[in-house]
């Protein structure tokens, strides 16, 4: 651990990396040819609050208007990247900086990013948000009691959990923070799914659309 730290302490130069941020196409370039700002579209919120189904409803919104996008969700991500990864506090931090990294390349290439993780606290939110940029962020917070994720339970995680089989299981035996100030909030259980992509839409489209002035 404090040969990680000491790595983390060194500049570029002494770790012998040398980025070539400078020598290639911009941001700017990517967006000009897809016709679109590339944003993130942060989801979070308990296990089963309907996080997936509202992030690929978004993309298929957003692709039959002609945007292109990429989906990363939590499973996927940790069977492929952050495979290596449990879920200490420690794994749960390291596994929102990937996360976080892996977005801003996506952003850099022009394409809008939708992210749905449970993402469970404050510090792991401004972590993503800091590495990212915070003018990049798009925040959904989903917005389902504890007792209706758990009455889903889709996966069976809550009752692995309430077993003792799980353990560190956001909203059993580790806290979820609800986010602060999210752009959107959507209470699943008032609100249909129509209802709810409408909802986060309203709030997206203006920010990813691509200015006429730049055309």
């Amino acid at each position: 651990m404090q040969n990680v730290e000491n790595m983390k302490k060194m500049t570029n130069e002494e770790k012998n990396i040398h980025p070539v941020f400078s020598q290639i196409l911009n941001r700017s370039d990517k967006e000009r040819l897809l016709q679109q700002r590339s944003k993130v579209i942060w989801l979070s919120g308990l296990s089963g609050s309907g996080k997936t189904t509202l992030a690929r409803n978004i993309e298929m919104d957003l692709n039959k208007r002609g945007y292109l996008t990429q989906i990363l969700d939590g499973d996927n991500v940790r069977t492929g990247i952050n495979n290596n990864l449990g879920f200490s506090e420690e794994d749960r931090i390291e596994n929102i900086r990937r996360i976080a990294e892996v977005t801003k390349l996506f952003i850099d290439c022009g394409i809008i990013c939708i992210n749905s993780f449970i993402t469970p606290t404050e510090d792991m939110r401004r972590l993503a948000k800091d590495i990212i940029g915070e003018e990049n962020f798009i925040e959904i917070y989903v917005n389902t009691p504890l007792e209706v994720c758990e009455a889903r339970d889709v996966k069976g995680l809550y009752k692995k959990a309430r077993e003792g089989k799980i353990k560190n299981f956001t909203g059993i035996d580790a806290p979820f923070e609800p986010p602060e100030n999210p752009d959107v909030e959507i209470k699943t259980e008032e609100m249909s799914l129509e209802e709810s992509v409408k909802k986060c839409m309203e709030v997206i489209l203006p920010k990813v659309k691509y200015p006429e002035s730049l055309k």
